[in-house]
C-alpha cells in the first residue's frame, strides 16, 4: 500500500512537472549502517529551495534549474552532496545512505577563539547546551538551565563555574554572559539579567570554564556563557508552545501558607526563515507564576527580532540588525519570615514591588573571504531601568553603548591571527547607587599556530583601560596561552593558562539601602580583583557500534587575589559592606561524558559528570594554604541524565547530587545577629545542611509530526533544599506542555 502511494505521489508531480516545466527529485534518506530511515533531516537546493524526510525518510523536491545540486543534513550523520543532470527526463529518483559521525566531539563553537572551531580542538574546557536540552526538560528559565549544568552553581542569580564565585548578594559578576558575542551585564549592578536573555531563538548555549579575560574582557574572570542565537535555514521553521504547571505541597506541611493553588504558565514562539536575500526571525516568550513563596509572584514577556541581508554584489558581505526586548513585574524574595511556619512567607518589611524592563539593539556588519580573512563591526544599544512601587529610593536606569571590531587572518597553513578593539560607555542614574558615568576600552590579540600536524598552539594578549565618573585606573595586560594535540583519531590532549581580572560594579562601589535588618553601605575605594586559572584534560571520542559520544576528563588550579565579598562592618555604622578580603586557591578535577544512539527502536541518550573541588582561603604573604574554606562552596556535584524513545513515546530523567556548603557568612550563624536577620536559621543549618539529591523526570508523546504533548516533573522526590541562606528552592511541581513545529 506504501508503494501504490509513492507511486501515485510521483506520478501526479510528474504530470505537475511537465505542466510547469519544473524538475522533480524525490528518494529517500537512511542510515548507511543499518538501513534504517531516517526522519526529520534537511534536503537543501539552493537558496529558499529545501525539503525535510517524512517520518519513512521521504522527500521530494522541485527546481526550475536542469541541474540541481542536494545537501543532504541529519544531526549526528555527516553532510552529503549529490548533483542530479536532466537531459531527456523531468523526474529522477535519489536514495542517499548517509554515514554517522562523532556528533559531540565535532560540534562547531565559537566562543573559545571568537572563530568557529571544533569542540575538540579546544584548550580550554568548554560545556555545550543544545536546545533540545530546554524542550524536553520544559526549560524557561536561563538561571536553572545554566543552575542543572556540571560543575555550575546559579544562587540567586549568582553563578560560580568550579567554585569560582560564592555569594555577592546580587552585585558583581565573575562570569561574563553573552548573546552573539556581545556582553549583556547590566551597567549598575554588574549582573546578568537572566529573565530577559532570550531562549525562543537560541541554537545552542556555549560555556567556558576557566578565566576568558583576554577575549571578553572584565567581568570573564571566571568564564563566559554565550547564548547563539539560531539563523534561517533554507527551509522555513516555526516553533510554539503553552504549558500549564502546578507546585505539589511541600514536606513540611508547617511551611504551606496557601489555601487555594499555586500555578504558573509560559508560552513561546518562534519563526525563522529565508526571504530572498534575507533572513529573518522573531521570538514571543511569556511566563506567569503566582509563586510557591507568598510575594514572590512574577510575570515576564519578551520579544526578540532578528534580521539579516546577503549582500549579491560583494560576495561575503552581509550585515543586520538585532533587537531583545524584555518587561517583568515581579516582588524578589529576601528574607523569610521564620524557619518554623513561614520559611515561604517573605518578611513584610523586605517586601518589594519591581517593574524592571530591558532592550538591547544591536547592528552589525560582516565581510567574510573564507580561507583568507574576516572583519565583524558590531554594536549593542542597551537600556534597563528598575522602578520600585514602594521603595523609590532603590529605582535606577542604566545606559550602555559598546562597540566592537574584530579582524581575522589566516596568513598560511599553519598561521592564524584574530585581533580587534573595544569601547563601552556607560550611565548610571540611580537613587540607589548614585549618578556615575563610566568608559571602558580595550585592544587584544590572539595567534594560532599549528606547527606540526595535529598540533594546535594558541596565545593571546589584551590590554585593557576602565575610567569612572572621571578618575582614570591603570592600563590593565592579561595573557592566555593554550596547547591542543590530536594524539589519535579521536583522543586530544589540552592544556592551557589565562589570566583574569573584573573591575568592581557599581553597586559594589556605591550602593547604599536597608533591606529588612540588612544595611548595605558603599565603599568607593574597593579595589579590582585580579587571578588566573590552569588546567590539563583529554577528550576521548567514543564509536562502539551504533553508540557514539565523548568523554572528557580535567584537572584544574586557578589562583586569586582581592575577591570582593560583603562582610558585616560596624564602620562607619553597623552593615555590609563590599570587601578585598579573599585571596582564594581552587583546586579540583572534572569528568563529563555523553552517549547516544539514534537508530533502532529504542534510541539512548546518557550523560552527565562529575565534579570536584578544594576552595580554600591562602595567606597573601606566604601563599599557603589557611585551612579556611571559601564561602558559598560544595565540594561535591553530580549530574547523570538518561533518555529513551519507542515509536511515538519519548522519557528522560536528571539526577543530580550536591555536597553541603562549607561555610557561609559568620553574620548567620553568631548569635548576637543570626535571630534578628534570619529567625529559625541557625537551627536549621545545623540539622539540615547536609547536600541533597534531586530527581528529574520528563515524557513526551509525538501526536503527528509537528505536534508533541510533553508532562515534566521537577523535583520528584520532594526533596526539601536551600539555595543561599533563607532561600528554600521550589518543592516537587508538574507541568504539561503542548508543542508544535513546522
Amino acid at each position: 500500500m506504501k508503494q501504490f502511494a509513492c507511486i501515485t505521489a510521483l506520478f501526479i508531480l510528474i504530470i505537475h512537472g511537465h505542466v510547469q516545466g519544473q524538475v522533480v527529485i524525490t528518494g529517500t534518506v537512511s542510515d548507511e549502517a543499518t538501513g534504517q530511515p531516517l526522519a526529520g533531516g534537511y534536503v537543501v537546493s539552493g537558496k529558499g529551495q529545501g525539503a525535510v524526510t517524512d517520518t519513512d525518510g521521504r522527500y521530494i523536491i522541485k527546481s526550475n534549474d536542469r541541474q540541481v545540486t542536494l545537501n543532504f543534513h541529519f544531526i549526528g550523520y555527516k553532510d552529503l552532496t549529490k548533483s542530479v543532470n536532466f537531459s531527456s527526463s523531468d523526474t529522477a529518483i535519489l536514495n542517499v545512505s548517509l554515514q554517522t559521525e562523532l556528533l559531540q566531539i565535532g560540534q562547531i563553537v565559537v566562543s573559545a577563539n571568537r572563530s568557529e572551531q571544533k569542540i575538540s580542538e579546544l584548550t580550554v574546557s568548554m560545556d555545550v547546551l543544545r536546545s533540545a536540552d530546554l524542550t524536553r526538560n520544559h526549560i524557561t528559565d536561563t538561571e536553572e538551565l545554566i543552575n542543572k549544568t556540571p560543575g555550575i552553581e546559579v544562587l540567586d542569580g549568582q553563578v560560580s563555574i568550579r567554585g569560582g564565585t560564592g555569594f555577592s548578594y546580587g552585585a558583581g559578576s565573575r562570569v561574563l554572559a553573552l548573546i552573539d558575542g556581545l556582553p549583556v551585564l547590566s551597567p549598575d549592578a554588574g549582573n546578568i539579567k537572566w529573565q530577559f536573555l532570550p531562549l525562543e531563538n537560541i541554537s545552542q548555549v556555549e560555556i567556558i570554564k576557566g578565566a576568558s579575560s583576554v577575549l571578553y574582557g572584565s567581568s570573564a574572570l571566571n568564564g563566559i556563557i554565550n547564548f547563539r542565537t539560531a539563523s534561517a535555514s533554507n527551509v522555513p521553521e516555526t516553533r510554539f508552545y503553552a504549558e500549564g504547571g502546578i507546585y505539589d505541597k511541600p514536606g513540611n506541611r508547617n511551611w504551606i501558607w496557601w489555601n487555594t493553588p499555586r500555578l504558573f504558565s509560559s508560552a513561546s514562539f518562534s519563526h525563522l526563515q529565508k526571504a530572498g536575500n534575507n533572513d529573518i526571525g522573531i521570538g514571543l516568550a511569556y511566563t506567569g507564576t503566582n509563586g510557591y513563596r507568598k510575594y514572590n509572584d512574577e510575570t515576564l514577556g519578551r520579544v526578540s527580532f532578528r534580521f539579516k541581508h546577503y549582500d549579491q554584489k560583494v560576495k561575503g558581505l552581509e550585515y543586520g540588525i538585532n533587537l531583545n526586548s524584555g518587561y517583568t513585574d515581579k516582588a524578589d524574595f529576601v528574607l523569610w519570615e521564620n524557619a518554623a511556619y513561614g520559611a515561604l512567607k517573605q518578611d513584610t518589611s523586605t517586601v518589594s514591588y519591581l517593574r524592571g524592563s530591558l532592550i538591547a539593539i544591536d547592528p552589525y556588519i560582516s565581510l567574510d573571504k573564507k580561507g583568507k580573512f574576516r572583519h565583524d563591526l558590531k554594536f549593542r544599544l542597551q537600556s534597563s531601568e528598575n522602578r520600585f512601587a514602594v521603595r523609590s529610593e532603590n529605582n535606577s536606569r542604566a545606559m550602555l553603548a559598546y562597540g566592537e571590531y574584530q579582524a581575522g587572518y589566516r596568513l598560511s597553513e599553519v598561521l592564524n591571527l584574530i585581533g580587534g578593539f573595544a569601547g563601552n560607555l556607560s550611565r548610571v542614574t540611580s537613587n540607589f547607587y548614585g549618578d556615575h558615568k563610566g568608559i571602558n576600552v580595550a585592544g587584544f590579540a590572539q595567534a594560532e599556530v599549528e606547527p606540526l600536524a595535529h598540533l594546535k598552539v594558541v596565545a593571546g594578549l589584551r590590554l585593557e583601560f576602565n575610567s569612572l565618573d572621571g578618575i582614570n585606573d591603570k592600563l590593565i595586560p592579561v595573557f592566555r596561552t593554550g596547547i591542543n594535540w590530536q594524539a589519535a583519531e579521536y583522543t586530544f590532549l589540552r592544556a592551557s593558562f589565562g589570566q583574569g581580572y573584573r573591575y568592581p560594579a557599581i553597586a559594589e562601589k556605591f550602593a547604599s539601602t536597608t533591606l529588612g535588618s540588612i544595611r548595605i553601605i558603599p565603599n568607593p575605594g574597593i579595589r579590582s580583583e585580579s587571578g588566573w586559572s590552569s588546567e590539563i584534560g583529554v577528550k576521548q571520542g567514543i564509536k562502539i557500534g551504533p553508540l557514539q559520544g565523548q568523554a572528557d576528563l580535567s584537572f584544574f588550579l586557578s589562583r586569586n587575589s582581592d575577591l570582593i565579598e560583603f562582610q558585616l562592618t560596624n564602620y562607619p555604622y553597623f552593615g555590609f559592606m563590599a570587601t578585598n578580603v579573599e585571596q582564594a586557591r581552587i583546586y579540583g578535577y572534572e569528568i563529563e561524558f555523553g552517549l547516544e544512539r539514534n537508530e533502532g527502536r529504542l534510541p539512548l541518550r546518557i550523560g552527565g559528570g562529575y565534579t570536584f573541588i578544594h576552595p580554600v582561603e591562602v595567606n597573601p604573604v606566604t601563599g599557603k594554604s589557611t585551612d579556611e574554606y571559601l564561602k558559598y562552596r560544595r565540594k561535591h556535584s553530580l549530574k547523570l541524565s538518561v533518555g529513551t524513545g519507542y515509536r511515538k513515546f519519548e522519557a528522560g530523567i536528571d539526577l543530580y547530587y550536591r555536597s553541603k556548603v562549607l561555610r557561609i557568612d559568620n553574620v548567620f550563624l553568631l548569635e548576637m545577629t543570626r535571630e534578628s536577620i534570619l529567625p529559625g536559621f541557625y537551627d536549621y543549618w545545623m540539622s539540615d545542611n547536609k547536600g541533597y539529591f534531586l530527581a528529574d523526570g520528563n515524557a513526551g508523546y509525538r501526536i503527528s509530526d509537528h505536534f508533541t504533548l510533553s508532562l515534566a516533573v521537577k523535583n520528584l522526590t520532594n526533596t526539601e533544599y536551600m539555595g543561599r541562606p533563607g532561600d528554600i528552592q521550589p518543592q516537587r511541581n508538574f507541568s504539561l506542555r503542548f508543542a508544535g513545529k513546522f
